[in-house]
């Protein structure tokens, strides 16, 4: 068979394949594993293959045989007897092929709850003494027999029902990126927790309608056992919560899986008017706000590059429209000192693609959000930033250090110089090209406490937010249908505090830059566009 054919073939069929892989194995680890397995089987068949009648017949017959080899691999154990049930135990959940009743009643034990899975076991897998099992597990003997009847009962319930394999079992999502708001703690943002791709499907799982281990396994296609060390883990760390029932949900906040483009073009016409109305209205303003600050270095000298920080900053800051809820419920508390709302960037399906778009070729108005580090150290160190497209700075939070700025600070107060001592300094300080070849700061900074200079930053007129506060409402209401109700208060207290935010600051940057009010940047200057460092002590010229 042509490569070409047998390529097209096996795209056909991987979902297929991995769908079936999902059904034998107990993890996607397991799963992934016998997958590949299989795909490299089937591959090298059709490349020698010269026709195949039935590919869908051909392709099963090898999945079956491969999955048969695979299991002779792994070690079997001895199986016992439950009320003439016979019960098998078998090393990391594998079971034989051709046993199914077998593989049936083992995985029914792993569905029992924690509490009857060691009685079970150590009843009849330890031929320990109900009397024993009492004392071990600290209840009474006739709860141990309580719960022997009930399990036994189960495991008939559920060795006569047919389980199903939830969606993400099939297809797990698969995360593009993370993101909070607060403080990440020791171990850094949701990424630490959720980067593992079997926790992420936990969280997920629960995340439009609450469910028990027990559901939640099924829907992943896994046993109760496999996920409860992983489930307590995420629970302790915040990103499950318990509710009624023993059921778990989350208030992790995940894209939604499909999104509006018409919705979105509605928003933007109107964050638009806004741009406008505050280039014309709120930025003389600003800038008139902060003539007198003067002690100020700026590597180029052009002190646009000031106002134009005082301005994304005082948009994105000081023109939100006003609402009050309450979100501590949507905050994660980890054991490491994380302190934060989490956010997770899935891939998103457009749901109305017969939409003609209005606006075509935008550019991103992608920001980072508000970034802030000061020094413990040296405590008159302070720093503010935004990424965004107008700057060259790269890895947003996780690689703006607080001790960039305390270098940096040491250089300008003569405590270092560059030699073999320093070299690991001065090598950090190039990499993010705050300092120039001749080892001169590269960035703004400001004389002053962050706080003096920013309480200049005057607020947006209420007259103008008033008149946006209902649409904003409006479309944030709209937007707040498309999430699960548990997540409904954050939508909206975002979309509406935040619908004059960066997006709007970077539509005025935009023009601002052409019309010619401010110059455009040169590539020293996007080092430290929306960037503003605090300290007591300026550079020497």
């Amino acid at each position: 068979m042509l490569k070409q054919k047998a390529d097209e073939i096996i795209i056909e069929y991987l979902q297929k394949i991995y769908g079936f892989a999902v059904k034998k194995s107990y993890s996607y680890d397991e799963a992934e594993e016998l997958c590949s397995e299989i795909i490299q089987e089937v591959y090298s068949s059709l490349l020698k293959a010269e026709d195949v009648s039935n590919i869908e017949g051909y392709i099963w017959r090898i999945s079956e045989h491969t999955y048969s080899k695979y299991v002779a691999a792994k070690k079997k154990h001895q199986g016992i007897s439950i009320d003439g049930l016979q019960i098998a135990y078998y090393e990391k959940y594998f079971f034989e092929n051709n046993d199914s009743e077998l593989r049936r009643l083992t995985r029914e034990i792993a569905f029992l709850s924690q509490k009857r899975r060691k009685i079970v076991y150590g009843f009849y897998y330890e031929n320990k003494s109900v009397t024993r099992i009492s004392k071990e597990l600290g209840m009474p003997e006739g709860t141990v027999k309580w719960h022997l009847n009930q399990a036994r009962n189960e495991l008939k319930e559920g060795f006569s029902m047919e389980r199903k394999i939830g969606k993400l079992g099939l297809s797990p999502i698969k995360a593009t990126d993370f993101g909070h708001s607060g403080d990440p703690g020791r171990n850094g943002g949701p990424e630490y927790y959720l980067g593992d791709k079997l926790n992420l499907n936990i969280v997920y799982s629960v995340y439009h309608s609450p469910k028990t281990k027990e559901k939640i396994a099924e829907e992943l296609g896994l046993t109760p056992v496999y996920i409860e060390d992983k489930i307590n883990l995420l629970e302790e760390n915040g990103f499950l919560v318990k509710s009624q029932g023993e059921r778990y949900t989350t208030f992790v906040k995940f894209d939604p899986e499909k999104f509006y483009l018409e919705m979105l073009e509605k928003e933007t016409a109107i964050q638009f008017e806004i741009a406008d109305i505050l280039a014309k209205e709120y930025v003389p303003i600003v800038r008139e706000a902060i003539v007198d600050v003067n002690n100020v270095y700026i590597p180029s000298g052009n002190r646009e590059l000031l106002e134009a920080a005082a301005v994304f900053y005082g948009i994105a800051a000081k023109c939100g429209i006003p609402i009050n809820n309450d979100l501590s419920k949507y905050v994660i508390k980890t054991t490491c000192g994380g302190n934060y709302i989490a956010f997770v960037h899935i891939n998103s399906q457009r749901a109305d693609p017969d939409y003609n778009p209005v606006y075509k070729d935008l550019p991103t108005y992608w920001a980072c959000g508000h970034m802030t580090r000061w020094s413990r150290k040296y405590p008159s160190v302070y720093s503010w930033s935004i990424d965004t497209r107008l700057c060259s700075r790269e890895g947003a939070w996780s690689n703006n250090h607080t001790s960039d700025y305390e270098y940096l600070y040491e250089l300008i107060i003569g405590l270092i110089c560059d030699n073999s001592a320093n070299k690991e300094k001065f090598e950090r300080l190039r990499k993010r090209n705050f300092i120039t070849s001749d080892n001169k700061p590269n960035i703004m900074i400001v004389n002053g406490n962050q706080k003096d200079f920013f309480d200049k930053i005057p607020k947006l007129d209420k007259a103008i937010t008033d008149r946006f506060a209902d649409k904003a409402l409006e479309l944030a209401m709209m937007k707040a249908k498309n999430y699960p109700p548990q997540m409904q208060d954050l939508i909206i207290n975002w979309e509406v505090s935040g619908f004059i935010g960066t997006k709007v600051a970077l539509m005025v940057m935009d023009m601002l830059y052409a019309n010619g009010i401010f110059n455009p940047l040169n590539e020293q200057e996007k080092v430290t566009s929306n960037l503003i460092m605090f300290c007591d002590k300026l550079p020497t010229a």
